[in-house]
């Protein structure tokens, strides 16, 4: 990366290759020079220091989650953004995207019904089917780790716990991929908007059917509860059922599958904390925090202002759109002392990663348990795991980080 100057083209940085490769380098560059930046080629304000991402993801008075879709889709033409209208609803319904009082009625709705005692009661499937898929690869002594484990574990857990049939799984991956996509690119493309919008048409589609399927004979699993659930006389519709499924089955595999590529890229670039996991396994729920601080999947947590609101020296703009960098906030070293540094035995470890108040994740004690599992079933039974190659490919989406693919061999 070319040496920082006072006047530096930071956009130019953030529309690099290297930055998705690795974008901590930028992110010390714009904490350093430029903690509160407009970037003229994101259309937002972009925020790098802990404490002022934290002072943003826990006002959702003064920065909003429920207007980011419709802020984000008017910076097209008034022609390309008429054609989005059911995209935008159905986002709108969507408890990331929601503000209260509508947020407090869906999250109080779908905890009801996703519980941690449900989460707690399937570590002896995440184990069996963690055993499953390295059952499957270990005589072949090498695996794309995405693409053989990371990706199908915690695909076939939501599946099961929502009860989707096994068979569909590669059909969820293409929905998802599309729908979480279009975020990930900025300015916004009307070609990624347009495949995202029929993904949803689509995953709608094979929803309502399975909704059905539960009306007429209710099944034990958590999509029957959520046609069930009530909370004093309240009960979800089926748009927001759809739209609760739709990110369970997004969210509830993209981020954990890229948290394991990550967290194993990690661990085999760093031998000595390895070798410290593989001897004292219990180290493995200090160890999952600590990738989920240094090379977190979440980048980017994005806002949108409901009034002009003064932060540092700058005033951000009634309906101007905040990206609070989670992955600059993570390694704030105000916050984080020597930041850069893989320590799986740093205490305290207060990340950002799944966001902080009403929005923090309702997915976290699961992706949690699926990674520490898949994290230390991998080490114990592959003693020998070592990267193929160094030259590692990565999403390049501004929001989620994770790799395409992670050849290893042992």
């Amino acid at each position: 990366m070319p040496n920082p100057v006072k006047h530096a083209k930071f956009d130019d940085y953030l529309d690099s290759s290297e930055f998705y490769n690795d974008p901590y380098p930028v992110y010390h560059l714009l904490r350093d020079e430029a903690p509160i930046y407009w970037s003229e080629l994101w259309n937002a304000w972009v925020l790098t220091r802990y404490a002022d991402v934290l002072a943003v993801v826990r006002d959702p008075g003064r920065f909003s989650n429920g207007m980011r879709v419709p802020v984000y889709l008017d910076q097209l033409p008034p022609l390309e953004r008429g054609r989005f209208r059911m995209l935008e609803d159905h986002f709108a319904v969507q408890i990331p995207h929601s503000d209260p009082t509508y947020h407090t009625r869906l999250r109080t709705l779908i905890t009801k019904a996703f519980t941690t005692r449900m989460v707690e009661a399937l570590q002896g499937r995440i184990q069996e089917l963690v055993d499953e898929l390295l059952e499957g690869v270990e005589e072949k002594g090498r695996m794309d780790v995405i693409w053989d484990f990371a990706f199908p574990l915690p695909a076939v857990v939501i599946g099961e716990i929502l009860g989707m049939p096994a068979e569909d799984i590669e059909q969820y991956k293409a929905w998802s991929s599309n729908i979480m996509g279009f975020l990930g690119v900025t300015p916004p493309d009307p070609n990624y908007i347009a495949d995202a919008q029929q993904s949803i048409a689509e995953l709608k589609e094979y929803v309502r059917s399975q909704i059905d399927l539960r009306r007429r004979r209710p099944q034990a699993d958590l999509l029957s509860q959520l046609v069930e659930v009530e909370e004093q006389g309240d009960r979800l519709n089926e748009e927001e059922i759809f739209a609760i499924v739709a990110v369970l089955m997004s969210a509830g595999h993209e981020t954990t599958t890229n948290t394991i590529g990550n967290g194993l890229v990690a661990l085999l670039r760093h031998p000595a904390m390895l070798a410290r996991l593989r001897q004292e396994p219990d180290l493995v729920e200090s160890a999952v925090e600590e990738i989920l601080r240094y090379d977190g999947t979440t980048q980017r947590h994005m806002r949108v202002a409901t009034e002009n609101v003064v932060l540092g020296d700058h005033q951000i703009g009634k309906h101007q759109l905040v990206f609070a960098m989670v992955g600059a906030a993570n390694r704030d070293p105000c916050q984080f002392p020597y930041p850069d540094r893989f320590d799986i035995t740093r205490g305290n470890i207060r990340h950002v990663t799944f966001g902080h108040g009403i929005h923090f994740c309702v997915g976290a004690p699961l992706a949690r348990l699926e990674t520490r599992i898949a994290i230390n079933t991998i080490l114990r039974r592959l003693p020998r795991l070592e990267l193929e190659t160094e030259e590692l490919e990565w999403h390049q989406h501004i929001g989620l980080r994770g790799l395409k693919s992670l050849p290893v061999r042992f």
